[in-house]
């Protein structure tokens, strides 16, 4: 019943997202305000790669944050922007971001990553005194792209330092834009189908071990679609087969942290699966592509849920 509870809590009480485009006013991100006021890391967590609308979402807090909240450092998971030229770019302009974004792993060759990119460009060009700028590796060493002597563990712990490394040399509010099981506060928690699953303390867990309610994790999440092969409805047991039971049409934002009844928070805190549609996702086998060791309460302070999804527009 809890999970029932939760669906219809949030038919009335979620806030609406008419519209993913990064260009909508703010106003309807204002639930966001009280969860990000004392932020210094808002991890941005995408349950699938790429599909437009969780793209173009992430791009749209991004700006939020950037013009509402201070934050002036975007860390893009798994690449350094420093090396790719896209840094220089946004600073000073000189340079093609697109050509640029070639370089940089498959997920991030998007169109919507691009327009992100010029969006930056934009906003130095018309506040030159106070510029937003990309997240750089210490030392100019290259990011992680894939297990090396530690295994995955040590790369959540590399990313994450990173993370902490460009704060205290900068002081910047970052935005940590990633993937959902590298961002959640997972202290451990699991991925599957890796075999066998990998339980291990993630990026997100040692950030909020770092700094406590100063990191945010923000859950982007989707019901079904495309990104950019075809995802069903999720299982029946996953959580966003309720989050996508509430009714509501399109998108929808949902602050962790606003008073809800005790049924809802007891489904909040209850031992969860949500869905990653990573690179290997295979929709034939869908519920064995998944994050479990925690709860919707453990892992995020806010979600915003989309309905459908479509795909990405490659470079």
């Amino acid at each position: 019943m809890t999970a029932t509870a939760a669906a219809t809590w949030l038919r009335d009480h979620a806030h609406p997202l008419t519209t993913t485009d990064p260009g909508a006013p703010a106003a309807a991100l204002a639930p966001l305000d009280s969860v990000v006021r004392d932020a210094r890391v808002v991890a941005l967590g995408a349950s699938a790669r790429l599909t437009h609308e969780l793209a173009t979402v992430s791009h749209r807090i991004f700006r939020f944050l950037v013009e509402r909240h201070g934050f002036r450092s975007l860390a893009l998971e798994g690449d350094d922007a420093v090396r790719t030229g896209l840094d220089t770019y946004v600073r000073t302009g000189a340079g093609a971001p697109r050509e640029m974004l070639a370089h940089a792993r498959p997920f991030w060759r998007i169109e919507e990553i691009a327009e992100s990119v010029e969006w930056m460009r934009a906003y130095n060009i018309a506040h030159p005194d106070d510029p937003v700028r990309f997240a750089g590796s210490p030392e100019g060493r290259p990011s992680p792209r894939g297990p090396g002597p530690g295994g995955l563990a040590e790369i959540e712990r590399v990313l994450a330092a990173d993370v902490i490394r460009w704060h205290e040399h900068t002081g910047d509010k970052v935005v940590y834009w990633g993937g959902l099981a590298h961002t959640v506060k997972g202290d451990p928690r699991t991925v599957s189908p890796s075999s066998p699953p990998e339980t291990h303390r993630n990026a997100g867990g040692y950030l909020r071990e770092r700094y406590g309610a100063g990191y945010v994790s923000l859950g982007l999440t989707i019901h079904h679609g495309s990104a950019p092969s075809a995802v069903p409805a999720p299982p029946e047991e996953f959580a966003e087969a309720t989050l996508g039971r509430s009714g509501l049409p399109d998108a929808y934002l949902w602050n962790l942290h606003e008073p809800s009844p005790a049924a809802v928070r007891e489904w909040l805190a209850a031992p969860v699966k949500m869905r990653l549609v990573g690179p290997h996702y295979d929709a034939r086998d869908d519920a064995a592509h998944h994050l479990s060791g925690g709860s919707l309460a453990d892992w995020f302070d806010a979600l915003v849920h989309i309905r459908a999804v479509s795909p990405a527009r490659f470079l």
